[in-house]
């Protein structure tokens, strides 16, 4: 180990081993109790806590290892507890730190700022600022935004990707203010209040990143909180981390876990809406394909069935119908002139077979009276002197009735 005196110059690290040495071997801070504000505290999914004690004059960096926490009795740990830590204090070379590495805490009761917080908290839900009835929708195609934060802060800039990546069509229009400090209450308020007083912007964002209580606190002051109450335009606080509450995000239309998920929350997603619009035209053109072959098939049903209806068709098949019912009446009709030919032929010969001239030729003869050509087959029909036809095979006789 080096002492002063030693060499002239002393390195860093050297510095800090002889700092190191110096605190471990100390008899009063090698284990001592430190009462203070916890402040900025995290734990991480180590298991090793992290938090700064502050009171009104200094503040002191602390460690608390997952080891020391399991054997400890202290219940989980917040920004604005007071307490009292106890432990080692010793130098962290790497980064220069001084440090209390704490084996034990104990609870002395609520810190000042929290209790703060607990008070205003309560008093604005008793008179129903956090009522879910009168926070507002946010509009769900804002034309502008308004952004109420630091123009340094990296927030800001996360904040406007976002809105230029998710909803490039949205303006956005700054209201600059500091978001930390004992003038930023003040800030803030002006800030929102000339928002409301411009009316173009449809949703304001009140965002700052990440701190301590101590560097959030602007946004638990009264002031702000009323500012945020009155607003005539819906207000999305996105103040801190997913782990950070303060009182505006209690008043705010709508509390977002960080500045980049008020952005998020703020509008929405063109991705999205291009994503959709290609599913609609997806089903659009399936029902347009179910459509057109309905109106096809129905096309198709439609012309059969006039076809079936229509006077040529149906002149078709009375022409078939007439053609065959020709063809069957002259079927029929050739049948029965051939059937009455026959029996014509039949009758003929039965004529012929009863003929007077079959009967003349073998030489007998037909007598009629001249004057009405009536047979005379009795002596009674005639009277003497009567005219007389008598016809024979080949001619006729005339002759005079004489009665004898």
């Amino acid at each position: 180990m080096l002492f002063p005196g030693t060499p002239a110059v002393w390195s860093v690290a050297q510095l800090s081993r002889y700092l190191k040495e110096l605190l471990e071997t100390d008899e009063v801070v090698r284990e001592v109790w430190v009462r203070g504000e916890i402040s900025g505290c995290k734990t991480y999914a180590s298991g090793h806590c992290y938090f700064t004690l502050k009171d009104a004059e200094a503040q002191l960096l602390c460690v608390f290892f997952k080891h020391a926490r399991q054997r400890s009795t202290a219940p989980e740990l917040r920004d604005g507890m007071a307490v009292a830590a106890g432990g080692r204090i010793s130098f962290y070379e790497r980064d220069g730190k001084l440090q209390l590495y704490v084996e034990q805490v104990e609870l002395l009761g609520e810190g000042a700022l929290y209790l703060r917080f607990e008070q205003l908290k309560a008093r604005l839900a008793a008179e129903g600022l956090f009522e879910t009835e009168r926070k507002r929708p946010l509009p769900l195609t804002p034309q502008a935004i308004g952004i109420v934060t630091s123009l340094q802060a990296a927030a800001l800039r996360d904040m406007l990707r976002v809105l230029r990546t998710r909803y490039p069509l949205a303006r956005v229009v700054l209201s600059p203010t500091s978001v930390q400090g004992t003038e930023a209450p003040a800030a803030i308020v002006r800030a929102l209040d000339l928002l409301n007083e411009h009316g173009e912007v449809d949703v304001i964002i009140v965002a700052r990143g990440g701190g301590s209580i101590e560097e959030l606190w602007a946004f638990n002051e009264e002031i702000v909180a009323r500012a945020i109450a009155r607003s005539r335009i819906p207000v999305i606080s996105g103040v801190g981390h997913e782990t950070d509450f303060t009182i505006a995000d209690f008043v705010a239309d709508h509390r977002a876990s960080t500045p980049t998920a008020a952005a998020t929350a703020a509008v929405p997603d063109l991705a999205d809406w291009l994503a959709e619009l290609q599913e609609r035209r997806r089903e659009l053109r399936l029902l347009l394909e179910d459509l057109l072959l309905r109106y096809h098939e129905d096309l198709d049903r439609a012309g059969r069935e006039l076809a079936r209806q229509s006077p040529r068709s149906r002149l078709e098949r009375l022409q078939q119908q007439l053609d065959g019912s020709i063809e069957t009446l002259q079927s029929e009709m050739q049948h029965k002139l051939v059937l009455q030919g026959e029996r014509l032929k039949g009758a003929a010969l039965r004529l012929h077979s009863l003929s007077p001239l079959l009967t003349l030729a073998r030489g007998f003869s037909v007598v009629r009276r001249a004057d009405d050509q009536r047979i005379v087959t009795s002596i009674q029909q005639v009277q003497p002197g009567d005219l007389l036809d008598i016809q024979v095979t080949d001619g006729r006789i005339s002759a005079q009735v004489n009665i004898q």
